[in-house]
């Protein structure tokens, strides 16, 4: 039906707009406080950028993406995530050339072609952060220290921070022989999708959804027993830099990600209050993406946050955002020469910062009275033709009923003070 939206896609209704606008300040806020600044990038991106970034032994380029072509025949993609597309920003518009490093958050839709659940649907929408131009752990150590502590800044509780990993181009040639050795005799028993990544890039299949798979890499070598020097100082530097700020965590051997750019860090942030244990915000470091993307050699470390799934957790954890503030004043008329008044009264209050409301469905007093208390105005104000005549209204505080009758010129002072 046309009046069903699609399925994986959900409304946000404006009584509960009010919690997303909660979380998207907090997350303005806290990146702010970081030396963060926003970056907002296309809605769709040609293909080509997710599958040279994104990897095409990823189960988003292989089963989730929306793909179409325009009237060009040209390949576009609504874009699945939030990296790629900033990254080629990045190098578009050559932003290596100002002073490092270079510091973006960004609030965006995203959109996967997946199986819809409870925190997970196709239309979702994302946090992230980005640093560019930096090796250091500091950086890695930085980004993570902001998921940390927005999350706790929303009252979440009962979450770990789980680090991991995952080598570099070098030290990773030695743990994919291991690996494929490992799992030459379970080969036939794979799936489809782990078959075309036996070859291709055998670390995703640890990161397959598939029970049989999970069931078949249990035991597998472990990248971080394969870190060659320069990846096992850097892994060493990242602890030292959370244990220093005062961050706990722990080594998760585990944790894959399901993104191929993903190079050294990798890290997640693990709830238990949303049903099943879940991931709210993960991340990693991505040295080569850049390069591969057409882009100088310039490293990079940030994370992805789904805000669906935070606001699960927020509930989960029974935290309370407080509802918007009620209407200030409702304009209640009686007469045609009140009403033209009440035009211009309606409007000249909102200019004074106030939030105003008129009936326009020309109802009778009482109804306007009814109307007021149903929308939860904090006053009313009550002009008829005899009270305008005497330059007065009549102002009625909603909360306890008292009503008084006031010059209109004290209306503003009024219900200000």
């Amino acid at each position: 039906m046309l009046t069903n939206s699609p399925k994986g896609t959900k409304d946000v209704l404006p009584d509960q707009i009010y919690k997303w606008h909660y979380v998207e300040k907090a997350f303005h806020d806290i990146c702010t406080a970081y030396g963060f600044k926003e970056i907002r990038t296309p809605v769709f991106e040609h293909t080509e950028l997710f599958t040279k970034g994104v990897g095409d032994t990823t189960d988003i380029v292989d089963k989730q993406m929306y793909t179409f072509e325009d009237y060009a025949n040209r390949s576009v993609t609504l874009k699945p995530e939030g990296t790629t597309p900033a990254v080629r920003a990045f190098v578009e518009h050559k932003l290596y050339a100002e002073v490092q490093p270079t510091k973006v958050y960004y609030n965006i839709p995203c959109f996967r072609y997946e199986k819809p659940q409870s925190g997970r649907l196709r239309e979702f929408h994302q946090f992230g952060v980005e640093i560019f131009g930096t090796g250091d752990m500091m950086a890695d150590a930085e980004v993570i220290s902001l998921g940390n502590d927005f999350i706790a800044r929303l009252g979440i509780k009962d979450v770990e921070l789980r680090i991991n990993s995952i080598g570099c181009s070098k030290c990773r040639k030695e743990h994919r022989a291991a690996l494929r050795e490992f799992l030459k005799e379970k080969y036939d028993d794979l799936c489809d999708t782990c078959k075309g990544r036996y070859n291709r890039n055998p670390l995703r299949i640890l990161d397959c959804k598939s029970p049989v798979c999970q069931g078949l890499v249990g035991g597998a070598p472990l990248m971080i027993d394969y870190l060659c020097d320069e990846c096992k100082d850097a892994f060493e530097d990242l602890q030292t830099d959370l244990t220093a700020m005062g961050i706990d965590f722990t080594v998760d051997p585990g944790i894959v990600r399901g993104l191929d750019y993903y190079t050294k860090t990798a890290f997640e942030f693990v709830s238990n209050n949303i049903g099943a244990q879940g991931t709210i915000c993960g991340g990693g470091r991505y040295d080569n993406l850049m390069e591969q993307l057409g882009g100088p050699a310039i490293p990079g470390i940030g994370f992805g946050l789904g805000i669906e799934r935070l606001l699960l957790v927020m509930e989960s954890n029974g935290v309370a955002i407080s509802e918007p503030s009620p209407l200030d004043i409702f304009v209640a008329v009686m007469g045609d020469n009140a009403k033209k008044f009440g035009l211009g009264l309606t409007r000249e209050l909102r200019k004074q910062g106030l939030s105003v409301e008129m009936d326009t469905l020309s109802r009778n007093i009482k109804g306007q009275f009814k109307y007021a208390d149903r929308i939860n105005a904090n006053y009313t104000v009550v002009i008829g033709d005899n009270e305008l005549a005497e330059g007065k209204a009549s102002l009625k505080k909603m909360s306890t009923s008292e009503q008084r009758l006031i010059p209109i010129e004290d209306i503003v002072k009024e219900v200000k003070g």
